[in-house]
């Protein structure tokens, strides 16, 4: 079952295996949250000097291929690595220009996954998130209240 705990799991693995040099120099909390169409996910300082990565909470489906978590968790910890979001020295003035995190994933083993991710989003996401979209709330202005109290009149 994919919850919080095994997220924490999937972090320290991937950081263990492929980012054994990236010092976790604050605590690092990890969690599904959101459920967004075209995010996988963030990376984001909190006020008390700790860092958050957030996972699209939709990646709970089972549909969804680990893959595809373990590549947007790669993804975040490139940009903590870098200095967004965390202590370490901001690298660059901004997290994507120039490729940068394409790059770096690349370097660390992710290109065949990012192929796949490619072709993840065109054929599944859609089908998958589809199923996730929050309903429409119409509003009622007062004037459509009364219409509507006097047709029952």
């Amino acid at each position: 079952m994919r919850d919080n705990k095994w997220l924490e799991q999937r972090l320290d693995q991937i950081w263990i295996l492929l980012f054994p040099e990236v010092e976790r120099l604050n605590q690092v909390n990890v969690q599904f949250k959101g459920r967004w169409r075209n995010k996988f996910g963030h990376i984001k300082k909190l006020k008390d000097g700790n860092t958050e990565i957030v996972i699209n909470a939709v990646f709970k489906d089972l549909r969804v291929p680990d893959y595809i978590i373990e590549i947007t968790l790669a993804h975040e910890l490139v940009h903590y690595m870098h200095g967004f979001n965390s202590p370490h020295l901001k690298r660059y003035k901004h997290p994507h220009k120039g490729g940068i995190v394409e790059k770096e994933m690349i370097r660390k083993g992710f290109g065949h996954l990012i192929a796949k991710e490619k072709e993840f989003l065109k054929n599944d996401w859609p089908k998958i998130v589809s199923n996730y979209k929050k309903p429409r709330i119409r509003r009622i202005s007062l004037l459509d209240l009364f219409r509507i109290g006097r047709a029952r009149v």
